[in-house]
């Protein structure tokens, strides 16, 4: 079984492009403190990060530097030959999900997020209950 989870916070923008097919590629690199100090200090891991299609675009749309996430992939190792010749070996998590980990209240005060919209933007076709017909609901 090849499962990862990581929870970290994002080093800087993520880094997206359009790969073939039209198929969105966004690369970030999250930042995973170590559960154990050295000499009371915190240290960190910093893994990187692909996340591929609808997972990409919604890298594109929310995510940003400082913000805390949490993450489900794989991990992928892979190699190329770089242009000078060297084989260059690489490390990545594939991502499967995302989920924000702290509140927007929480996370760093530099980071402009693109704003979530209200119940009354909503341009899902759904609409508000009104608070009066609770009583009739069977499953109160």
């Amino acid at each position: 079984m090849n499962k990862v989870i990581l929870i970290g916070r994002l080093i800087k923008d993520p880094d997206v492009r359009m790969g073939t097919n039209n198929t969105t590629i966004a690369r970030y690199t999250l930042a995973v403190e170590r559960q154990y100090r050295k000499n009371n200090e915190r240290t960190s891991d910093f893994i990187n990060c692909v996340a591929l299609g609808k997972n990409g675009e919604f890298t594109e749309k929310y995510l940003h530097k400082g913000m805390k996430i949490a993450i489900v992939g794989s991990w992928q190792t892979g190699n190329y030959t770089d242009k000078d010749g060297k084989k260059v070996y690489t490390n990545d998590c594939l991502v499967e999900t995302h989920e924000f980990a702290e509140s927007k209240k929480n996370q760093p005060e530099e980071q402009s997020q693109p704003p979530v919209p209200s119940p009354e933007q909503d341009t899902s076709g759904f609409m508000d209950m009104p608070s009066i017909m609770d009583d009739e609901l069977p499953f109160n």
